[in-house]
């Protein structure tokens, strides 16, 4: 078997495209950056886009900006990718000792130490051409998330809380999204980042509950491990904290019904995963954890419904 026909890591779909269609030489550098499991990506990316349509609700734009949409979308799939490829750099020894991980490209050899440096340092390049494109503010505080993404890989060797740095981490984007359109930071976007927070704590809670064995076998800690067979009331807490932040900052900002209404329903697809989780069956956790891109439509949808509402009815007056 060679390098670039290795199997597909368990938590990729079989038919992943870059399985299917990326030149081989290419698969171990997209693996690398997850771009065979884009749902990471996803859950970066939402933030960087509720802050960025947020602020434009705030200031009665009639819909987000394309190049802003555009600008984030790149630039969460790049610096993802980046992230991942840094965390299994310094992952590689526990990495190589699970089932789960040991085909990743680092510790399957597919992949030398050498040339993920490599590449991390074209997707740290690639990212900071992206985030050069916006404003002084914007620039500075985005930089400012590499000391929680320095941090992060090393949070679950000695605390059993690791998602809240990963929280901290991954919806940095939501600052940089409102930042972006306003040049400054307000209430609102604090608290829609706090909110993104434990929403993150949540889902990613879940997700843990696949790998909990494998976790006590290396020595590593999770919230998984921490809340156990509690985590269904944990999740609860975290998923209604989550809700109501975000109604906070969709109030701070101005935001109508529309909004609400989709926050209505991203608060019953957080309810089914709290009701239907199943902890000891890791199929059913992957599902629920992959379900929250869905929360991440809902509420883009939301904003942009209210931002065209809000212009139909100025232009109506």
């Amino acid at each position: 078997m060679t390098a670039t026909s290795r199997p597909t890591v368990p938590d990729a779909s079989p038919r992943n495209w870059v399985d299917r269609i990326a030149p081989a030489p290419w698969r171990p550098y997209l693996r690398l950056a997850r771009f065979d499991r884009p749902i990471g990506a996803w859950l970066l990316l939402f933030p960087c886009w509720w802050g960025q349509a947020l602020a434009e609700v705030s200031l009665g734009h009639p819909y987000p900006k394309p190049w802003y949409l555009a600008l984030f979308f790149a630039g969460a799939f790049l610096m993802r990718g980046a992230g991942c490829t840094y965390n299994d750099i310094v992952d590689k020894d526990y990495d190589a000792r699970v089932a789960r991980t040991a085909a990743r490209p680092i510790p399957s050899g597919q992949v030398s130490v050498a040339e993920a440096q490599m590449f991390l340092a074209f997707l740290v390049i690639g990212g900071f051409v992206i985030l050069i494109q916006l404003n002084l503010f914007t620039i500075v505080l985005g930089a400012a998330s590499l000391v929680l993404v320095a941090i992060y890989p090393f949070a679950k060797r000695i605390t059993y809380w690791p998602q809240i740095v990963l929280g901290l981490t991954f919806k940095w984007g939501a600052l940089v999204g409102w930042s972006a359109v306003t040049g400054s930071l307000s209430p609102a976007p604090i608290a829609l980042y706090a909110g993104c927070v434990l929403w993150t704590i949540g889902y990613d809670t879940i997700y843990a509950h696949q790998d909990k064995e494998d976790d006590l076998l290396v020595g590593l800690k999770s919230t998984a491990l921490r809340l156990g067979e509690a985590t269904p009331r944990w999740l609860t807490a975290f998923y209604a904290g989550a809700v109501l932040l975000w109604g906070l900052a969709g109030a701070l900002a101005g935001a109508r019904l529309a909004f609400f209404l989709a926050l209505s329903l991203a608060s019953i697809q957080l309810a089914w995963q709290v009701a239907t989780l199943k902890l000891a069956d890791p199929v059913n956790c992957l599902v629920r954890f992959k379900s929250n891109r869905l929360i991440g439509w809902l509420l883009l949808a939301g904003l942009a419904a209210d931002m065209a509402l809000i212009t139909l009815a100025d232009a109506h007056y």
